[in-house]
């Protein structure tokens, strides 16, 4: 008898925990064993984010247990640092390997499905690493909510107008999905708990959002881009197109148009890039440092490796051009990994691969509660008919019926009942209380 084959699975975002939730479910038994390396024990579905930052989702429905979704495959909670494919190996740090001080462990495989996914990309921009805020993990996310509502705290106590300026100052770099969607749902939390202080009013309120080029949203296409730029300055936010932030050093931003801002939240939104791993590895990149895929979703000249998602430049097939490349975006990563694994089992199996191919159906974005643009297959929405598609569609695609129940309910109980407005910015620091009392000095606080 031979021995099964071993795929190694390497991120557990969209790709990884699909590709793997779908080889468990096709794989005969002793056919393979599916080893997933992730830095995190769960899938973070990362549309719900702006919906956690206020308070509609808790953040532990946001994201999917693997080990008990990829119930037979082996998880691995560790960092990828670098892949050998010429000697089919994996380099790997994990949380044992930092405490046993023995160094990387490496990990050997017969199938590469190397899915990372992206990382935020940043600039060199004096004081953006020291006072920027992120907005791509679930642990960014309730930060920066906890961070709002400090801000909000420290207004209604200082008696400096400066300090009080510069805390109700709320700065958003990046017009894209996760920008937009961020500001417009932390606007709404905001502006609804200014009426349980005394002394701030939601007018007090600065809302900027950064964009360097001349719209926002994209994806839902012009029209809908400049609704929502209508939308957001109905409501007070300065939406400042074609600009750029040059600084945020002194918790000032300067932005290229001359202006400055006072502000102690810089939310940096702009973009991500493809993940270090790939540039540790002896695989074809293209020539914006991602995979160089096929339509079957291999990574071109490189036998037993596969690739999908944000890490991969796989060729759109639907496109009315060629050469075109498919979004790296979860629509197409969810839909790939189906293919991808379909096409793991097939070439075990020596059968014959298929190509990935699907038409992009459209984009949905929300702008707080009840507000939304959505250009889905065609058809144009604004307003309330849009933020009602954007959440059942959302509800449908994220993973498990235990999340699509629990985030239900969550919304159905919002509905009935008041906004939660705490902040809960000490769980950041949780031994900051004993340390203080041991003697300890207390952590800073942004």
């Amino acid at each position: 008898m031979t021995e099964p084959a071993r795929i190694l699975v390497v991120g557990g975002g969209y790709v990884g925990m699909y590709t793997a939730l779908h080889l468990q479910r096709k794989l005969r038994s002793g056919e393979a064993e599916v080893i997933v390396v992730t830095p995190d024990p769960y899938m973070t579905y990362q549309p719900f984010l702006p919906e956690a930052a206020a308070g509609s989702i808790s953040p532990r429905h946001v994201v999917v247990p693997l080990r008990r979704v990829l119930d037979k495959c082996k998880i691995v909670i560790g960092e990828a640092k670098s892949i050998d494919h010429a000697k089919r190996t994996a380099t790997v740090t994990t949380l044992a390997t930092e405490e046993e001080g023995t160094g990387a462990v490496e990990i050997t495989y017969d199938e590469l499905v190397l899915a990372p996914g992206s990382v935020s990309r940043t600039l060199p921009i004096p004081g953006l690493a020291d006072y920027g805020i992120g907005f791509k993990t679930v642990e960014e996310a309730i930060g920066l909510r906890n961070h709002v509502i400090e801000q909000m705290d420290i207004a209604s106590a200082t008696r400096d107008p400066a300090v009080r300026d510069a805390a109700l100052t709320f700065v958003f770099v990046g017009g894209g999905y996760a920008g937009v969607e961020a500001l417009g749902e932390l606007e709404d939390m905001a502006r609804y708990a200014a009426r349980y202080y005394h002394n701030v009013k939601p007018e007090d309120m600065k809302w900027i959002l950064v964009e360097a080029s001349g719209r926002i949203l994209p994806e839902v296409g012009e029209e809908m881009g400049k609704y929502a730029i209508r939308e957001l300055r109905r409501r007070n936010i300065d939406v400042r197109l074609d600009t750029r932030l040059d600084s945020c050093a002194d918790r000032v931003a300067v932005l290229s148009d001359g202006s400055r801002f006072p502000t102690r939240t810089v939310v940096w939104t702009a973009g991500v890039k493809p993940h270090p791993v790939l540039a540790a590895s002896d695989l074809p990149l293209n020539g914006r440092g991602r995979l160089a895929a096929t339509a079957r979703l291999t990574v071109e000249g490189a036998e037993h490796a596969w690739t999908a998602g944000d890490a991969a430049a796989v060729p759109d097939l639907s496109a009315p051009e060629k050469g075109q490349e498919c979004a790296p975006n979860a629509q197409h990563a969810v839909r790939q990994a189906k293919v991808l694994a379909e096409n793991v089992v097939a070439s075990l199996r020596g059968e014959p691969l298929k190509n990935y191919e699907h038409k992009y159906a459209g984009s949905v974005a929300s702008l707080g509660l009840h507000k939304g643009v959505a250009h889905v297959y065609g058809r144009k929405l604004k307003g309330y008919p849009a933020w009602l598609m954007h959440r059942t569609y959302h509800l449908s695609r994220v993973p498990t019926f235990n999340r699509k129940a629990r985030v239900l309910a969550e919304w159905t109980l919002a509905g009935l009942f008041k906004r939660e407005i705490v902040s809960l910015g000490s769980l950041e620091h949780p031994r900051a209380e004993f340390e203080l009392a041991a003697g300890g000095e207390p952590p800073k606080t942004t």
